[in-house]
């Protein structure tokens, strides 16, 4: 599963690529922040059985915060956030939410999953597969799979984390382990991040 190394180094992308004037250690650690945040429900779940990857994956929360920006930004006369933080804070926000799919749950979305669409649905899906054009068999894709795979919800599902390595109590002597990259794809994901966001930083010096 992606690390959040991983989550920040895209977020961070998503920052160097969309902040444009507006780009400043300020906004990026704003966009960066929001990036780690469905990382979080990996401490709920030491509570709550099964909230990780759950409770902060799922897509309903940049739904209900879209809309949230949306209505103030655009749907009503005056903005509180245009009011207080100016048309940059308008930038950021928006910035900062596409960063937190795309950097904080897509990544996991097309790992191991995510419970997509919790609480209004308590399915963990996945988004994983291959598409080929082949010369006897046409396009071959196999990201969509209706097959009958147990169902994965909240009550059956533990993603292990270095946190709360297993379901339940651990004994003392558990291994705790918290990965940086776990394979070259993520470690190019990471170089690619930092030195994106480096190049930006150099630029605006």
């Amino acid at each position: 599963m992606p690390s959040t190394v991983v989550h920040l180094a895209i977020g961070g992308v998503v920052a160097a690529a969309l902040l444009g004037v507006d780009f400043d250690r300020r906004t990026v650690a704003v966009v960066l922040a929001a990036t780690a945040v469905p990382d979080l429900d990996t401490f709920v779940g030491l509570v709550v059985q099964g909230a990780h990857r759950a409770l902060l994956h799922t897509l309903v929360l940049p739904a209900l915060v879209g809309v949230a920006l949306a209505y103030d930004t655009r749907g009503r006369d005056g903005s509180r956030l245009r009011d207080r933080w100016g048309d940059r804070g308008v930038r950021v926000a928006w910035v900062a939410l596409v960063a937190l799919i795309v950097g904080g749950i897509l990544p996991d979305l097309m790992t191991n999953g995510v419970n997509a669409f919790y609480p209004l649905y308590d399915r963990f899906l996945t988004v994983d597969g291959e598409l080929l054009l082949s010369n006897q068999r046409g396009i071959v894709q196999t990201f969509v799979d209706l097959s009958a795979d147990p169902e994965r919800t909240t009550a059956n599902t533990h993603y292990w984390t270095g946190v709360d390595p297993t379901r339940g109590a651990e004994p003392e002597t558990v291994e705790r382990i918290f990965p940086i990259v776990r394979s070259g794809f993520q470690l190019l994901v990471v170089v690619l991040g930092g030195v994106t966001l480096g190049a930006r930083f150099f630029e605006e010096r």
